[in-house]
Formats: structure tokens, C-alpha cells, sequence
């Protein structure tokens, strides 16, 4: 057994403080698989343990909202269509800022492989997707690098799958050359009725992994992406994750099919921290938990430990929950799709997480400590401080002329390997993005990117969007969802930024919670 030093525990990111907290709850010495497990779980990429407090005072509910946070994506109703089917908007946007950064199109690749599974693991077949890019200044030594990289990830991911890239923006500023910005959004449509979740409920139900293989792709991914930019960057490369979206297409139309069923209890991507976060997030949901015997997961790679598989974030792969007695039906569902489908384990009402290793007890530990029981920080703000006043409305022809010139500005042809027109269901809209449906629902996408917390910048994304989609002669509702793959906040200067922006919108909850209606 290997001896946890506070080397080993720094190497995990978790403090001092953090450590004696799991020894308390735990009342013991952690292993290195538990210390893996807890430090993944407790991350900020997970945790929001320095956001969490805040962001639970935004407003989240309203009568269209069918489920705001704490799902794999949010839902709204978006009403009936044409033969009278009440109809969901499944939505998620999400940055993958660190990965995209140290491995372009790899990192930019699996962000909107990643939260394409999260709209259709809540029964929701993708429609749309749409991007909000960030660059260093387009002279900077490795921009033109990240931009190819990233471009070709976004597009290629999303081309591959048969979803439309509809639209997005992209601008170049020097205080992103070492800290871009890769943020992603899918727009998926489903049956109000047919919405799955991820709480599992009940003891002695089948936990079944299905999808790609685990490799050791990603391994502590999740606490990499909450870790700063820096010179050493590139040796972090084997934590991006590898994706395949041709895959990714197969696991979707298998979890399709199986939805059409009533096989399933509960299901949830294997995102962030794979296989660790997946079980630890349905078994807290559902107030029990689960055994696994990770001698029967579905194996990329040989000699593969414990602790690599359960910190592995291999892509395209789920975790579901049956009834009991379906598995058969279900198999012969992915293994026509060519997706691998394994029972790995089964629920219990223990309220503990269980791993099982060539017939070893590897980890025993209690859901409620690794879910609600992560460490919450209440972090320095900056001020508020008032927006300078406007300038006189004079312009200089000179100074316009530079600034319509500049790289931000300018035309965005190199962004055009994404297909906007696939499966002929787009129709393009000049400043505004339109995915045809049965009822020609319309939607646009802007989000708060620029690293100030001036007071007025908090509102103006969302007074664009809905800006936007008023000039489309749409009637919105102003509904939002924008996650955070933020870094370590009490190091980083540009956390105090985020959790003032993030203070202001939650003293003006009427802003974000409003119907917006013109007649």
C-alpha cells in the first residue's frame, strides 16, 4: 500500500486543511484510490466548492423551466408542436478552456463531444450546436496554432455526429494569450414526456457501462482543468482525453433506441472525473448507493489499476441504471449498434461507494462525503465598482476604420470548416441562429467572456441575445445555462472577477429570471 505523503496530497491538489477533513470523515487514512477518488470529486471542476454558494442564490425556477441545475443539462418547454406533442429544449454550454489550450483539437473536440452526450442523456436527439472562442492576439506566437487546432476540433466533432454547427463568435484580445477561452453549447429537442434523469433509486438494480472502452486517457482531467495555465502546460498533454465521434454517433442512437423502452432508471455521461463522478453523482441523487467490480469494465488498455479506471475520463461512454431483468433487451440493443454494453455492478442502500478490484475491496466510501459534503469557500470579491460614463458620440473615421479592420472584426472564413446545413435542417439568419423544428423554434447564444468585473458587463450577453432574437421576431424566454471549468480561484486574480460578475447578476435576480415578451 502506498504511503499518502503530503507530497502525494499536493500532487492531488487537495491542501492540507482538505486532508484532515477526509481522515475526519473517513476515520482513517485514505488509500491512494480513495485520496484519487476524493480529489476528483472535490475539485473545483466538480465541487463549484468556491462558486457553489453563489450560485445557488441565481434564480432557477419559473413556470417553463422543466429542470434547471443539477441535471446533465437544463430543459425548458417550449410548448406543443404542429400534431400536439408538448416538446422540451434540452440545452448545455460548457468550456474547455485547459485542455483545448495545452492540446487544441483533441481539447476542443471532446468539450462538444461532451456536452452533446449530456443533452441526449436526457433522451433529447441534438439539433444544434454553437461556440463562443477566445484568443490571444492574432500576432501572438502560438494563436495561429490554437486556432487551427480548436476550429478544426469544434467542426470535426460536430460534422462527424450530423450536428449543425449554426453559429458563434470569435475575437482576439492579448489578455487571452495564455488563457483561451473554448466554450460550447448543444441545443437538443425531446418529448416533454420522455425526459430521463440520473437519480438511482432502489437496491439490487444492474449498473451498466456502456460505450468506448476505458483507456488511461484523461486520468485526472477534472483536477487538471480547475489547475492554472503555466510553462508546464505541455507535459499535461496525457490528461486531455481522446475523442471519436463516429463512436459517439453509434452510442447515441443505441441510448436513443433503449429510451424508446422503459428499461431505465437513471442515466449519466462519465464526464469529468469518468467513472468516479458518474457513480458518486447518481448514487448521492438517488439516497443510496453502489458496488462496483471493476473486473468487468470494458478495457482499451492492459494491466490497467484501480485507480487508472476510475480516474480514466476515456470518452463516449455512459453509466445507466436498468430494471432489473432487462439486461438482455438492452445488450441486444448496443451490441447491434457495435457498442460495447457490461453490467459492472448493482445499486445498494448502503449510502457508500464500493470498488472492486480482482476480488478486493479497493475503496469504501460514503457518497454524502464526496457529493454534498465537499469543502464550500467563501473567496474574496473585488469591488463594484460604476461603469465610467460614455464618452461624447463623436466618431474618428481613422480609429473606426482600424477597429473594423482588426482580426476580431473581421471576416471568419477560416472558421468555415463547420457545417451549418447538415441534415437540411438550418435555415441561416443573419445575426441571429434558426434551427428549424415542426414549430420553428429559434434560438441565439451570447456569453460574458471579457475578464472585467464592471457592473454593467454582467447584463450585456444576455441583453444581446435576447436583442438578437427580438430583431428575428421571436418571443423568448430569457433561460440560460453557462458552466464554468474554472480554476483553482483562490490562486487565480481572474477568480475574484468571476465571483463579483457572479455577486451582481445574484443582486439583480429579476434580470435573469424575467419573461421577455414584446407585443
Amino acid at each position: 500500500m502506498t504511503a499518502i505523503t503530503p507530497e502525494i496530497v499536493a500532487a492531488h491538489k487537495l491542501t492540507a486543511d482538505e486532508y484532515e477533513k477526509i481522515r475526519t470523515h473517513l476515520g482513517r487514512e485514505p488509500n491512494l484510490l480513495e485520496l484519487g477518488i476524493f480529489s476528483v470529486m472535490w475539485s473545483e471542476h466538480c465541487s463549484y466548492k468556491s462558486s457553489r454558494r453563489l450560485l445557488k442564490k441565481l434564480p432557477t425556477s419559473a413556470p417553463w423551466v422543466v429542470q434547471g441545475p443539477g441535471e446533465n443539462a437544463g430543459v425548458i418547454d417550449i410548448g406543443p408542436n404542429a400534431d400536439g406533442v408538448p416538446l422540451v429544449a434540452v440545452f448545455k454550454m460548457e468550456s474547455h478552456n485547459h485542455p483545448s489550450y495545452i492540446e487544441p483539437y483533441q481539447g476542443a473536440a471532446t468539450g462538444v463531444g461532451g456536452i452533446m452526450r449530456d443533452v441526449f442523456t436526457m433522451g433529447a436527439r441534438p439539433v444544434a450546436n454553437m461556440n463562443a472562442l477566445r484568443f490571444g492576439a492574432w500576432d501572438h506566437a502560438k494563436t495561429r496554432h490554437l486556432v487551427s487546432g480548436v476550429v478544426a476540433g469544434v467542426g470535426g466533432y460536430g460534422n462527424c455526429m450530423g450536428v449543425p454547427t449554426v453559429g458563434g463568435e470569435t475575437n482576439f484580445d492579448a489578455r487571452y494569450n495564455n488563457n483561451i477561452l473554448v466554450n460550447a453549447m448543444t441545443v437538443g429537442v425531446a418529448e416533454k414526456h420522455r425526459i430521463f434523469y440520473s437519480a438511482a433509486r432502489g437496491s439490487g438494480n444492474p449498473v451498466v457501462y456502456v460505450g468506448s472502452k476505458t483507456g488511461r486517457d484523461g486520468i485526472h482531467g477534472a483536477t487538471m482543468a480547475s489547475a492554472e495555465f503555466d510553462g508546464a502546460s505541455a507535459e499535461k498533454r496525457p490528461t486531455v482525453q481522446v475523442g471519436d465521434p463516429f463512436t459517439e454517433k453509434l452510442l447515441l442512437e443505441a441510448c436513443l433506441e433503449l429510451m424508446a423502452s422503459d428499461a431505465i432508471i437513471a442515466i449519466q455521461d462519465m464526464g469529468a472525473a469518468g467513472l468516479t463522478s458518474s457513480s458518486c453523482e447518481m448514487a448521492a441523487k438517488g439516497g443510496g448507493g453502489f458496488d462496483l467490480d471493476l473486473d468487468r469494465v470494458p478495457q482499451r488498455e492492459e494491466g490497467m489499476t484501480a485507480y487508472e479506471m476510475m480516474l480514466s475520463e476515456s470518452q463516449e461512454r455512459m453509466l445507466m441504471v436498468l430494471k432489473p431483468g432487462r439486461e438482455e433487451a438492452a445488450k441486444a440493443i448496443f451490441d447491434k449498434w457495435g457498442v460495447d454494453f457490461a453490467v459492472i455492478g448493482v445499486t445498494t442502500n448502503s449510502g457508500r461507494l464500493v470498488i472492486r478490484h480482482k476480488g478486493a475491496v479497493e475503496a469504501d466510501l460514503p457518497v454524502s462525503r464526496l457529493t454534498d459534503g465537499a469543502p464550500s469557500y467563501d473567496r474574496a470579491q473585488a469591488p463594484l465598482t460604476p461603469p465610467a460614463p460614455l464618452a461624447d458620440p463623436v466618431v474618428v473615421i481613422r480609429d473606426a476604420i482600424v477597429s473594423v479592420k482588426a482580426p476580431g472584426k473581421s471576416r471568419e472564413e477560416y472558421a468555415a470548416i463547420v457545417n451549418a446545413l447538415i441534415e437540411d435542417r438550418v435555415s441561416p439568419m443573419p445575426g441571429v441562429d434558426a434551427v428549424g423544428t415542426s414549430k420553428a423554434n429559434k434560438h441565439s447564444a451570447q456569453l460574458y467572456v471579457r475578464l472585467r468585473p464592471d457592473a454593467q458587463d454582467s447584463f450585456a450577453p444576455l441583453e444581446e441575445a435576447v436583442m438578437n432574437l427580438k430583431a428575428a421576431g421571436v418571443v423568448t424566454d430569457a433561460d440560460f445555462h453557462s458552466s464554468e471549468n474554472t480554476v483553482d480561484l483562490a490562486e487565480s486574480p481572474g477568480g475574484l472577477f468571476m465571483l463579483t460578475a457572479l455577486g451582481h447578476l445574484m443582486q439583480s435576480p429579476d434580470l435573469c429570471s424575467r419573461r421577455w415578451i414584446w407585443e
